[in-house]
């Protein structure tokens, strides 16, 4: 086999170490290499590129794949607690991947030149006239930064609790195609509801270990 990059020191060197014992010659400490790329799709919100990637061996050479990649805008996707009475927001609408009216959380996708926070804050308050009674009145939990499929697309979800102690009610702006359903819910019926949502899923799970903890303390 050929050399590896710099041992790590954060406990997750022999990791590496023992999926190289699997290889097929394929040297995954070396980048990938896009040998072509082109557009074969553009559409409102995302574009498909059609891409051969080289991936190097062990011996030096280069092994040739080929894969469609949706590129797609980051998103954001928040879980949001009114803690005055412990409820959270929920919302439906139709989803037409599983092509059911869907439930799950304020989520939206980031504009050019947005932060996380902007992003957020701002689809909150489009999708369900939400918004912060000042900034004082917030605390945001940053739950992770997770790609949707990284298998087929490059959609980066930022994932977020935003516990609210005072909000305002602000009008509802949304886009000519978007109908959003939404209402403050308990945690129970929350936890009860079916959201199909992978990402709402990351942001429940976090805050249920939230819960539990303030439960134990």
């Amino acid at each position: 086999m050929s050399g590896r990059g710099p041992a790590r020191h954060d406990g997750t060197d022999a990791v590496p170490r023992t999926l190289d014992a699997s290889s097929d010659g394929i040297d995954m400490d070396v980048p990938a290499i896009v040998l072509d790329s082109r557009e074969v799709y553009r559409g409102a919100i995302f574009h498909v590129d059609d891409m051969t990637i080289g991936l190097t061996r062990n011996d030096g050479g280069l092994t040739r794949i080929r894969r469609q990649v949706l590129r797609h805008a980051p998103c954001v996707v928040m879980l949001v607690h009114d803690v005055a009475t412990d409820r959270y927001l929920i919302e439906r609408e139709y989803r037409a991947g599983s092509d059911i009216y869907a439930y799950g959380l304020p989520a939206g996708l980031m504009d050019d030149g947005e932060t996380v926070r902007q992003a957020a804050l701002r689809e909150l308050a489009e999708e369900t006239g939400v918004t912060p009674a000042d900034p004082q009145a917030m605390r945001i939990d940053h739950v992770g930064d997770y790609y949707s499929s990284e298998g087929m697309t490059d959609e980066l979800a930022h994932i977020m609790v935003i516990h609210l102690d005072a909000w305002t009610s602000v009008p509802r702006r949304f886009d000519p195609d978007e109908h959003v359903e939404s209402a403050w819910v308990d945690w129970d019926t929350l936890t009860a509801t079916r959201v199909t949502a992978s990402n709402s899923i990351i942001a429940i799970q976090h805050e249920t270990i939230r819960r539990l903890a303030r439960n134990a303390a």
